[in-house]
């Protein structure tokens, strides 16, 4: 049996899926005989040493983690600066692992955390602690580098395509002496690719959406008008989809919420959809509706992909099997193998080639007029919404999702008070 206890924690944003990768660390884990920690509220927990024991989860209650949304045990959205600019907090950290005899950190998150999980490994290496930290790939934005896709994205897209097909049906039947124009938004701040899969909700030339704005291309408000009246007049109604990070040629927000920013740096962004709809009420003097969807786009477990929630899995239990192995510093990465039929697999990438790169979308997957996707797009994007992922119902026609009891270790160190 391998000594030393493993560490998970959950980091940014959830997903549908993210505790599906909890499941699969902990069910690995458990199969290897190894002790699984985790952290309260993502690295907050670790630094303030609230540590919940997942020893006290029966494996019904793990199983059922598989198919439930939220972070089961709270993740955050906290930043961990340079090694030398938040020395005392990395320290800190060393002291908690140290007490808890904690060898493995396992850290599921996006960009920003793959960069902390990289600077932990350095720390403990200087230290000569022995620790393997794995990064653990989450993110619906689909933008990390490397990973073929983010888990979390594929069920994200699955929601945004079925979502902007069905409020089409709806816009077409009443768009005679209705609605003309319904505007979709889609989160994504500088990658468009959830924006990009709401093209999957349309096959042909006339289908919807008619317009899609993406991150990836400037907005030109007068160009953006002149094709939502080209396309009423040819379809009699347009469905718009646009991501909540287009901006103008000089780089500004077109939907800055104002809510100053987070420990990112990451202005709130919010509302581009309400913008563009009075745009486009007052300039065409069209009827519209719009949508914010926000939190249901990473939420809505009851129509995630098969496929992601199957890649979710995989990499939480591949994260076990590499720390095991006595990898560090490295991120369990999604490889496709093939496209037809889509085939894919589980390797180990450099944590340096990840953290804080951002990956955009192609520019090959955006058709030159700029407002909509292309067949390679498509051909990239159709595999990861395939499929429904398994979800039990109960009497009352609600999912049955589990709460863990979530009991806490007995601290051992002093309060940190950073």
């Amino acid at each position: 049996m391998a000594a030393g206890t493993l560490l998970y924690a959950q980091s940014g944003g959830v997903t549908a899926v993210i505790n599906a990768t909890a499941a699969g660390v902990i069910g690995e884990a458990r199969a290897r005989k190894i002790k699984v920690l985790a952290a309260r509220n993502g690295i907050l927990g670790a630094l303030r040493e609230e540590l919940i024991d997942t020893t006290k989860e029966s494996a019904a209650a793990i199983r059922a983690l598989a198919h439930t949304p939220g972070g089961a045990f709270g993740s955050c959205r906290v930043k961990l600066k340079s090694l030398e600019a938040d020395r005392a907090k990395y320290e800190r950290l060393l002291d908690v692992f140290k007490a808890h005899d904690v060898r493995y950190f396992l850290y599921n998150g996006g960009n920003d955390s793959a960069d902390t999980a990289l600077k932990v490994s350095q720390l403990a290496r200087a230290y000569d602690y022995p620790l393997a930290c794995i990064g653990v790939p989450k993110t619906i934005d689909n933008d990390l580098a490397v990973t073929d896709c983010c888990p979390g994205f594929g069920s994200a897209a699955k929601y945004t395509a079925v979502s902007v097909r069905e409020c089409a049906l709806d816009v077409a039947a009443m768009a005679e002496t209705s609605t003309k124009v319904f505007v979709y938004e889609a989160m994504g701040r500088h990658a468009g690719w959830l924006a990009a899969a709401a093209g999957l909700a349309g096959k042909g030339a006339g289908d919807a959406p008619h317009i899609i704005l993406f991150p990836e291309r400037a907005y030109d408000e007068a160009a953006f008008l002149a094709e939502v009246k080209k396309v009423v007049a040819k379809v009699g109604y347009c469905v718009v989809v646009a991501s909540e990070g287009i901006h103008t040629a000089d780089g500004r927000f077109v939907a800055d919420a104002g809510g100053g920013t987070d420990s990112f740096g990451h202005t709130q962004l919010g509302g581009v959809a309400s913008y563009l709809a009075g745009k486009v009420k007052d300039a065409l003097g069209f009827k519209v509706h719009y949508a914010l969807p926000d939190y249901l786009q990473r939420s809505a477990r009851h129509l995630a992909s098969k496929t992601d929630w199957e890649q979710a899995q995989a990499v939480g239990k591949a994260a076990v099997k590499f720390a095991l192995e006595g990898r560090n510093s490295v991120m369990p990465v999604i490889v496709r193998t093939s496209d037809a039929p889509y085939r894919w697999k589980i390797e180990p990438a450099p944590l340096d080639k990840v953290a804080n790169h951002e990956k955009k979308m192609p520019a090959n997957f955006l058709r030159k007029d700029g407002f909509g996707i292309t067949a390679s797009a498509r051909k990239y994007l159709e595999p990861l919404v395939r499929g429904e992922a398994p979800l039990p119902y109960g009497r009352d026609g609600i999912p049955n999702y589990v709460t863990l009891k979530n009991v806490a270790v007995k601290q051992k160190l002093p309060k940190w008070e950073g």
